[in-house]
């Protein structure tokens, strides 16, 4: 049996990682750009580089975007509305959960199906055993081409929402891209001393390295949290924020940017305030949840 033909939008790296995948696989690949040269390379390898957005859509019943947000999805198919009916639309670009629901929307109403999702490792291991993508929309839309979206991750389908794909691929890179802040926040403070960046980055991924061990170390963090459980045997709403307070102390004084340090000193001031300086660091969930409006911080 010949293998499902693929239409790819968009071929920055991550697009044309997946469409040298999907090559490789033996699957007859369809690509279309708006900077042509980009596909030089995988049309070297046996893509088919089609002329018009609207060319690209009729070639394949499913057709895969990976573009910059959801309006380049808008702006891209702007002229080629008529060649969807029929299609299934995935879309792996990055956006918010609304737009999502927006865009299935959109996608219905020219007789497409709309499968919503987010790649979680960078383009270079597209394909490997270590990728893997969530998806949400339409189960039946989402089965039917489980095969060949396998060939670009492990898929892991969250529900039919289409914004569940969305917000879980927000949460992660929330993790992430905030991670990277406190990672650079504290190599500038090391780099106030004169220690280099090299040395520091060296000396702080031990710390990143065991926040796993860390967070798993006599306790389970997330059912504790939905239990509403928050023990403070361990680490204290007070201890922690002590700690916050320190850091944003010596971040002022060596006149290092104070955004990220004064947000975590946030959280714990507001458990603190609501009585919670006993329980363990996971209080402050509370007060991410349900933020004070501007009024209420106002308050004395």
């Amino acid at each position: 049996m010949s293998a499902t033909p693929v239409t790819l939008l968009g071929l920055g790296p991550m697009g044309r990682a997946m469409a040298r995948t999907l090559l490789a696989a033996g699957h007859p690949v369809t690509v279309w750009n708006r900077t042509a040269a980009r596909a030089d390379g995988v049309v070297a390898e046996g893509a088919t580089l089609a002329a018009s957005p609207a060319d690209a859509v009729a070639a394949s019943e499913l057709v895969i975007l990976s573009l910059t947000d959801y309006q380049a999805m808008y702006d891209v198919l702007d002229g080629a509305t008529t060649a969807l009916a029929g299609r299934t639309l995935v879309n792996l670009s990055s956006d918010t959960p609304g737009r999502a629901r927006e865009a299935a929307a959109w996608a219905a109403g020219h007789g497409a199906r709309f499968v919503t999702g987010g790649v979680m490792v960078p383009a270079p291991m597209v394909g490997t055993e270590a990728s893997f993508v969530y998806y949400s929309g339409p189960p039946e839309a989402f089965e039917a081409h489980r095969p060949v979206l396998s060939r670009v991750g492990t898929p892991r389908r969250l529900g039919e929402d289409p914004g569940l794909a969305q917000l879980m691929y927000q949460a992660h890179l929330d993790v992430f891209l905030t991670t990277l802040s406190a990672l650079m926040h504290a190599t500038a403070l090391l780099g106030s001393a004169g220690i280099t960046a090299t040395q520091a980055v060296s000396e702080l991924m031990p710390t990143l390295a065991g926040i796993p061990a860390m967070l798993e170390a006599g306790e389970n963090v997330g059912a504790q949290i939905d239990a509403g459980e928050h023990p403070g045997h361990l680490s204290t709403v007070t201890m922690m924020g002590a700690t916050a307070d320190h850091i944003v102390g010596t971040t002022e004084t060596l006149g290092i940017d104070l955004a990220l340090p004064r947000a975590v000193q946030a959280h714990y001031h507001r458990a603190i305030a609501d009585g919670h300086g006993k329980d363990n660091w996971t209080r402050i969930i509370d007060g991410i949840r349900a933020p004070r409006t501007p009024a209420q911080q106002r308050r004395p």
